[in-house]
């Protein structure tokens, strides 16, 4: 309770001046399907409410039932925001005609245009880079793998951790590759990844983590977010499992290490858009944004916004710029490729 009290007293300092900005009218209610299930996000809805006196009702799913309830209640859905932890997910619920366009300066002028969609559609408002990780006692920083690409040189046979291929941000990653290589390329790299495995893929990203550390493998692939959790762990067997690894930002010659989003869309029948519109401009907000930071350990979208000791020990790096709304659209490509390739 005390770190929550703390984060929403963050929050609200500095937030008058962006208010301040907007005619916000204060009551009504905002209706939110949400597939983030972060505890610390409770301080983000909280914070909203006491800043604009929105009651927020909200539903928390998995993000592939919550589109299909989205879709089965048509027009006659109470739902006025759709939240996910990825682009895949909120892009389906783009093609299936869910989403409205939302033409709101302040979204446009914060959210980079690779992590929003053209069409303004949905917004990105946190950033997740996924990255390698090496055991540092197993392999050095000079020979760490680089690049993606480098994940199939039969050089770590047997040496790499990382989650199924019918999780949704290896198919988005897979996605990026399809965009940047084509599908021969990447389905030839594909390959040599399951070539590469360990072990038969299972469970999330910290346990690829854990495994590396505990010398299952030599390397592991893992969003950012859950290594800097383990670094600001109050356990010291995580942070141990934190000391235990290097991380490498791939691709820092060429295209960019590959960043996916949560993000945020008004639904197309929303019946509070308002409100809707208001908690995206919210998220955005520079004490937002540094929320996800401090909550999650997430990269902000906005530039220049104060991060976690733990998470600017990262370093900066160079992001690929494909637009967020390419590699989702390849998600459906990038897992026939993976089954292909013997990746489950």
């Amino acid at each position: 309770m005390k770190r929550r009290a703390l984060i929403r007293t963050g929050l609200a300092f500095g937030t008058g001046a962006f208010l301040a900005r907007r005619a916000w009218a204060q009551g009504g209610t905002l209706n939110i399907y949400s597939a983030r299930h972060y505890n610390t996000d409770e301080a983000l809805y909280g914070n909203f409410t006491d800043l604009t006196g929105v009651k927020i009702n909200r539903i928390d799913a998995e993000p592939d039932p919550l589109v299909q309830r989205l879709r089965t209640e048509g027009d006659k859905s109470p739902c006025d925001l759709l939240i996910t932890t990825d682009a895949g997910r909120i892009e389906r619920a783009r093609e299936m005609g869910l989403l409205q366009p939302v033409n709101s300066p302040v979204l446009l002028s914060a959210v980079p245009a690779h992590l929003r969609d053209p069409d303004n559609n949905w917004f990105g408002f946190s950033k997740r880079a996924r990255v390698i990780f090496y055991n540092k006692e197993k392999v050095t920083a000079a020979d760490a793998p680089k690049t993606y690409e480098a994940l199939a040189d039969p050089k770590w046979k047997g040496q790499i951790l990382i989650r199924p291929s019918g999780h949704i941000y290896n198919q988005s990653l897979v996605g990026s590759l399809l965009a940047a290589l084509g599908p021969e390329k990447t389905e030839a790299w594909a390959k040599g990844v399951a070539a590469n495995l360990a072990r038969p893929p299972r469970g999330g990203d910290t346990d690829q983590l854990k495994g590396a550390a505990a010398g299952e493998a030599m390397l592991a692939v893992s969003n950012t977010y859950y290594y800097v959790n383990l670094l600001r762990s109050k356990k010291p067997e995580d942070r141990e499992v934190a000391a235990k690894l290097g991380v490498v930002f791939p691709d820092q010659a060429g295209r960019g290490t590959h960043v996916n989003i949560s993000g945020g869309a008004v639904a197309k029948y929303a019946p509070n858009k308002e409100a809707a519109v208001k908690f995206l401009e919210y998220l955005v907000s520079v004490p937002a944004q540094r929320y996800f930071a401090e909550g999650n350990s997430e990269f902000p979208v906005v530039a220049g916004v104060e991060m976690s000791p733990e998470l600017k020990s990262l370093g900066t790096f160079k992001e690929d710029q494909l637009n967020a709304r390419v590699f989702a659209q390849n998600n459906a490509e990038a897992l026939k490729i993976m089954d292909r390739a013997g990746w489950k």
